[in-house]
């Protein structure tokens, strides 16, 4: 993990650089060629706009970049695509530093303005390029002498296994796998995969291994008689930060959901733990965060109304904590104000229904207007919970809509959310057959999710409120 981190670093320092680099060479192109002045090696250090260039510039490029998703699993990039997205990015880099800071020059004649844009587009890219494809080529050596790789588990044991084990393993391109071991589907088998690797335990285990040998990558290679088990496999990785990659039959690939990113690796059925871009992860994070804290702060007078109301109208603590299941199934503690008496779940866990006894008063106007799920924008904020996502359940409900709905674990994909579709199309569950129908507007909430699908779902749920539909 050190060494990704600092390969993360030296990516940063490099494009950091070239755009010191290309900033400096557009100056000196100005100066000399445009402006038609002497070369001196003072020259750009006699003029403040070149400072300021030097402090701005490289802040431009660098939240760009960060926006674009460079700086995230840069073990996994093809330098090939990297060339090409760097370029985009670059261009669109280029455009605003030109309107930003450079279409005020004085120039002689129009097609300078066009000089000067071709010559900090072509330094920026020089530069940059170079730097990227040097560290990338450095981090594919690296792999290819397994100095590191990715902890990655093998599905299955009969030839499909055996024959894609012996194809990363005989070459010295092992494109970063580091196998730990092999899960068992049927009976005894005996060939290369099970005399070189470890059998780890059967698809019972598959959780268990995952987490216990910090699996990134998983390859299932199972026959055509053991596809019957591929939903069980798929199910029981859905809540797990890893790669799936599936070796497709005929069919897989005469369909298109192959996909092959590399000329010389296997064809893979591929499945990202995540399901949006990068730059749209970071988007969606970003708008979470900004979102969250102005409604924080718009909202805060009705904040404090009920607060006080709740704090006068019942005995108990103004806010209630819970412990749901966030992203990857990992537990945390959702915020809400408080809607229910004290020890209203005294004899274990209960839905909540229509005319609930639990529920006080307040509690009943605040869970109408939804007003009991603005603390959970403090959730947001740290991190634990989205605006848009699947409702968080707690873990006794949970268990009980996985033993009706096995997919149920496509939904720990992503962070939990104050709103979704589910919420919006179905609204509160008072049973977990209920729960299993609003399960489906999640799913396919997370499987059609965008930040265009993010924004319809928080416009619906802003006239839920204002009309007060909720239940």
């Amino acid at each position: 993990m050190a060494n990704r981190r600092w390969l993360i670093w030296l990516y940063v320092i490099s494009d950091y650089l070239s755009s010191l680099a290309a900033w400096y060479c557009l100056y000196i192109f100005r100066k000399v060629v445009i402006e038609a002045q002497h070369f001196h090696p003072s020259l750009p250090f006699q003029d403040s706009q070149f400072f300021v260039g030097l402090i701005v510039v490289p802040q431009i490029w660098l939240v760009l970049h960060y926006i674009s998703g460079t700086y995230t699993d840069l073990y996994r990039k093809s330098r090939l695509q990297e060339l090409v997205k760097t370029a985009l990015v670059l261009l669109l880099g280029t455009l605003i530093i030109f309107f930003l800071l450079l279409l005020d020059d004085r120039v002689r004649r129009y097609s300078d303005y066009y000089l000067t844009f071709f010559v900090l587009y072509s330094a920026e890219f020089i530069f940059t390029i170079t730097g990227r494809i040097l560290l990338l080529n450095r981090t594919k050596v690296a792999l290819r002498r397994k100095q590191f790789g990715f902890n990655t588990l093998i599905i299955g044991s009969n030839q499909n296994a055996e024959d894609i084990y012996s194809e990363f393993s005989s070459k010295n391109n092992a494109f970063g796998y580091n196998f730990k071991g092999y899960i068992r589907l049927n009976g005894e088998v005996k060939n290369k995969l099970t005399a070189e690797l470890t059998e780890l335990g059967q698809l019972p285990d598959l959780k268990r291994v995952v987490h216990e040998y910090r699996i990134e990558e998983t390859i299932i290679a199972i026959e055509s008689n053991e596809h019957h088990q591929l939903n069980d496999i798929i199910n029981q990785l859905a809540d797990k930060n890893v790669y799936i990659r599936i070796i497709p039959d005929m069919y897989d690939i005469l369909s298109g959901t192959t996909k092959m990113n590399s000329i010389i690796g296997e064809a893979f059925i591929e499945i990202p733990p995540t399901l949006l871009s990068e730059w749209q992860l970071i988007t969606k994070r970003w708008f979470d965060i900004i979102a969250s804290f102005l409604a924080l702060v718009f909202t805060s007078p009705l904040l404090a109304y009920v607060a006080i109301r709740i704090k006068l109208t019942s005995k108990g603590p103004v806010f209630y904590t819970q412990e749901r299941l966030g992203q990857y199934g990992i537990p945390f503690r959702i915020l809400k104000f408080r809607s229910m008496y004290i020890d209203a779940e005294q004899h274990g866990p209960k839905l909540t229904t229509d005319d609930d006894p639990r529920i006080t008063p307040v509690g009943k106007w605040i869970r109408k207007y939804r007003i009991d799920e603005l603390p959970q924008f403090i959730n947001v904020i740290f991190g634990e919970m989205s605006i848009v996502g699947p409702r968080a359940e707690r873990k006794f409900f949970a268990d009980q809509i996985v033993q009706q709905a096995p997919y149920y674990n496509h939904i720990f994909k992503v962070k939990p959310g104050i709103t979704s579709l589910g919420m919006v199309k179905y609204g509160y569950a008072s049973t977990v057959e209920e729960m299993v129908k609003r399960l489906k507007y999640d799913i396919i909430y997370i499987e059609n999710m965008s930040i265009v699908m993010d924004f319809k779902i928080i416009i619906y749920t802003v006239m839920t409120v204002l009309y007060g539909r909720g239940k």
